[in-house]
């Protein structure tokens, strides 16, 4: 492709798809978003869209289709859902201030570990995104729900650590996951959330992993002498998967990581070993033949007002307390709320009202939120 002759936008787009070369780029123009050569043509039959072309400079018109920037959002959800990796650019200047072409930038990359837009999710349940870093002994793994702001992390060691391993990603059912590319060890893990879980894989190189690397991007995020604060200076490996996690979401999210602010430390003895057999056989939360809720424990438990109450329902039924202080404590929350039926009443009633709280908060902290969600927050 002879560069000298290609227009200046073509320029410009060639230059910042060559930085997201593994996403199909959404290159804004005017008030559409337009695809370009491969991304084009495999846009173009995955959307069912006109494959048109644009005269750029070159001796074959480029191939090109496109989507109304107003309804983005519901080309980005069927890609996503097919696996791809969507990068938004966007102008970043005001045209009319421009002198030549106007500047554009990537400002967020949309993977399915990483979505925030409600129309992408589903509100009953969290969207989880893992990092795994595993050795022969141990292994850390950190569950990221980007829209909710939640981080958990846990550490495995003792036994056969692939098949705990397994177990514990099978709990929280990530959409994507982050390994280290140069590890033969995660090769049972990738499989299975490929075949069991049809998850996105990321592979990271192994100097992302970096422990020194890894605690100063743990720090920068969370704080000073964080990784001190929570005790986990004994437990390298989580931090390895943490700064794994914060590293990639980082360079996909580029701002709103100020939402992420907290981690939570749990062990995986504090809620029962269910292994994905065992869960598919109990229809906890899918049936075994159609894989909907219908017709399972928590089909039949459901009785929530909220989307928070949702997935912290689900959270309940895929995690079984082993600490019988803490079933106890919350069989004394049920039976509070089940004795007092007035008090019960009035609570729904307020819950009416109360909107997705965790993940509208989140899109105001990364500027996405439409006008119709900031205003449910005056009646919350």
């Amino acid at each position: 492709m002879a560069e000298q002759k290609l227009s200046p936008m073509m320029k410009q787009y060639l230059e910042i798809k060559e930085q997201h070369k593994d996403q199909i780029l959404f290159f804004r123009l005017g008030d559409f978003y337009e695809m370009f050569f491969e991304d084009a043509i495999i846009a173009s039959k995955e959307l069912e869209l006109q494959l048109t072309g644009k005269n750029c400079g070159m001796d074959e018109r480029a191939k090109m289709c496109g989507v109304p920037f107003h309804s983005a959002e519901n080309y980005i959800a069927r890609l996503i859902d097919k696996g791809y990796k969507v990068a938004i650019c966007e102008q970043v200047e005001d045209p009319a201030k421009a002198k030549g072409i106007v500047k554009r930038d990537v400002v967020r990359v949309i993977t399915p570990g990483t979505i925030l837009e409600g129309i992408m999710l589903d509100e009953s349940k969290n969207n989880y995104i893992c990092s795994v870093r595993m050795d022969v002994n141990s292994a850390g793994i950190v569950f990221a729900d980007v829209s909710t702001g939640e981080i958990k992390v846990t550490h495995i060691s003792d036994g056969d650590i692939t098949v705990k391993v397994i177990n514990e990603i099978s709990r929280f059912a990530p959409r994507e996951a982050l390994l280290c590319a140069n590890s033969i060890i995660n090769k049972n893990v990738t499989e299975f959330l490929k075949n069991k879980l049809s998850a996105a894989i990321t592979q990271l190189p192994n100097e992302i992993f970096n422990l020194r690397f890894s605690k100063e991007l743990v720090n920068e995020q969370f704080g000073q002498d964080y990784i001190s604060e929570i005790k986990l200076d004994n437990t390298p490996i989580i931090i390895e998967a943490l700064g794994g996690l914060v590293d990639y979401l980082r360079e996909t999210q580029i701002t709103g990581l100020n939402r992420l602010n907290r981690v939570e430390i749990y062990k995986t003895e504090q809620y029962m070993n269910l292994d994905i057999s065992a869960r598919n056989n109990l229809e906890l939360t899918q049936s075994m033949h159609k894989g909907e809720k219908h017709a399972t424990l928590l089909w039949v438990l459901d009785q929530t007002k909220t989307s928070m109450g949702q997935r912290l329902l689900r959270s309940y039924i895929e995690q079984p307390l082993m600490s019988v202080a803490g079933i106890i404590r919350r069989q004394s929350a049920v039976s509070e709320l089940f004795d007092n039926s007035i008090m019960r009443s009035e609570i729904r009633e307020k819950l009416n009202n109360v909107y997705d709280l965790k993940r509208v908060l989140t899109r105001v902290v990364y500027g996405n939120i439409s006008p119709r969600e900031l205003n449910s927050l005056a009646y919350t």
